[in-house]
């Protein structure tokens, strides 16, 4: 039997779950979807007040699961506990488990879900559960390793298919591809945070499908990370999109690009003794220099860089 055929069969018979919450777990699923391989329910977070007027806004993957007639599961843990020791009354590893009404789940499959899953409910499938992490592990654990990877201008950035345990980001690793990206101080072609979480997640789900056969069959075995290149990076807070416009310029220029849109980048100036942040919007590196494009300076409109500073004259 050829490989494609036993493609087609999996396609058509496998029955998995997606944990995803994010734009990255969206670009996944639409790459999935592209080679027909949709899962029966699609595991996100709750709902979230969003904007200024805190708005419930529900995330990507929920919008996307609609748009395509999947269920959506949005538990607010995935544990069988709430914090106090008391149960919740039903936990998620009996509603995933009697989803199928009887049926067993081939795989789950994650990518960008933002929760922890207990063993409990990673060991339910067939054949585990797997993680699309956007970064060449044990490199660049944690929660933000596509910033990580940018902000320490990675000429191999990547990503990895791992089976998922108990630890963050530490299973063993299934497939990996590197993604160059030939950037130097001279030429800086250096992606902004959105396409390289594009890319990564598009590779990633391709990856996903061309090693499925294989793993459902058990003809991979997964190798253990090495612990001594493990590297870690930790949830981006407001406070660190801030520039200082005397540091090196290539250095701004890669925050620029890493905190496109969370937490932005931007830098204060003084006006009558009030201290006035201004954020940049858009920004070029030339011939070593950094020049800002343009800016959004607090309480206005995004206008030219150049205007401005017209105006702080």
């Amino acid at each position: 039997m050829s490989r494609s055929v036993i493609l087609l069969f999996i396609k058509k018979t496998m029955k998995f779950i997606f944990f995803g919450t994010s734009e990255f777990s969206v670009y996944v699923l639409e790459e999935l979807k592209a080679h027909n391989i949709l899962p029966r329910l699609i595991v996100s977070s709750p709902d979230k007040p969003k904007g200024r007027k805190l708005t419930i806004t529900p995330p990507p993957t929920k919008i996307w699961a609609e748009k395509n007639n999947i269920p959506v599961y949005q538990p607010k843990s995935l544990r069988s506990f709430k914090k106090d020791g008391t149960p919740f009354e039903e936990p998620a590893k009996d509603y995933l488990k009697n989803f199928l009404n009887g049926e067993d789940w081939d795989l789950f499959l994650v990518a960008s879900y933002g929760k922890i899953i207990p063993r409990e409910v990673f060991d339910i499938p067939t054949h585990k559960t797997l993680n699309i992490h956007p970064s060449l592990l044990p490199k660049y654990r944690g929660a933000s390793p596509i910033q990580a990877q940018i902000l320490n201008d990675e000429k191999n950035a990547g990503v990895t298919i791992m089976q998922i345990d108990e630890g963050m980001d530490t299973g063993p690793i299934v497939v990996q591809k590197k993604i160059k990206f030939p950037s130097t101080k001279e030429i800086p072609d250096i992606p902004n945070r959105t396409e390289l979480e594009k890319t990564l997640a598009i590779e990633g789900a391709r990856l996903f499908a061309h090693i499925l056969p294989e793993w459902l069959i058990g003809a991979i075995d997964p190798i253990m990370q090495n612990e001594n290149l493990a590297t870690e990076c930790g949830k981006i807070e407001k406070a660190d999109g801030e520039i200082d416009l005397k540091d090196d310029p290539y250095k701004n220029f890669l925050k620029i690009k890493a905190f496109e849109d969370w937490p932005g980048t931007y830098f204060y100036t003084e006006r009558d003794n009030k201290k006035i942040r201004i954020i940049i919007t858009d920004a070029k590196l030339k011939d070593n220099n950094l020049e800002i494009l343009k800016v959004i300076p607090e309480g206005k409109k995004e206008m030219s860089y150049e205007s401005f500073m017209r105006g702080q004259k």
